[in-house]
């Protein structure tokens, strides 16, 4: 049976790394919300317009079409055969509750929610060592501050589900890999 992979935390958090990782050793099609976002947009699809509107207002996109992108994307055969890796979504409670009604509608689920946990001084010294010129102390401090308030009633709402599964996100890389891997040939 193909694995559904939810892959939640923080910038700096390393779920882009780990889950190249991941789409290495297991065949799930990695997802990620910026891709579809960029993908629509440049096929001109009617939800890529309608995205495209808000963005330009500077304006978030609304759960509605962000939903319909994603549905959208795991109704494609790859997505149907090998399961998928979600990044970037769900960006909140309503986006999960939609994912797990659309799943339940195709016979399936998510098999596992995998949350990097990682230290706030971790991630600082991660995201100033990016040398991005938006990555100053002041900003990330708020970067992170926001992004906790919307990951953690994920963190909370995927516990509840019974899939979380926290990973320390503070050692070496290869370490990291190893505790993802576990919980993963677990599922298997």
């Amino acid at each position: 049976m193909a694995m559904n992979l939810i892959l939640l935390g923080l910038p700096g958090a390393g779920k882009g790394t780990q889950g190249d990782l991941i789409v290495k050793d297991y065949p799930v099609v990695h997802i990620s919300t910026g891709d579809i976002f960029r993908a629509n947009l440049a096929q001109n699809t009617e939800l890529g317009e309608q995205a495209r509107s808000y963005m330009d207002a500077g304006n978030l996109v609304p759960d509605e079409i962000t939903n319909a992108m994603v549905a959208d994307r795991l109704g494609q055969a790859d997505v149907q055969e090998h399961g998928f890796m979600l990044d970037g979504y769900p960006r909140n409670e309503d986006q999960a509750r939609f994912l797990d009604q659309y799943l339940q509608e195709h016979g399936t689920s998510v098999s596992a929610t995998l949350y990097f946990e990682v230290s706030d001084d971790i991630l600082r010294q991660r995201l100033l060592g990016r040398g991005r010129a938006d990555d100053t102390p002041e900003i990330i401090d708020n970067r992170l501050a926001v992004n906790k308030a919307a990951n953690l009633p994920l963190v909370d709402y995927y516990q509840a589900e019974g899939v979380l599964h926290t990973v320390n996100g503070n050692g070496d890389l290869d370490g990291i890999y190893q505790s993802v891997k576990e919980i993963l040939d677990a599922l298997a």
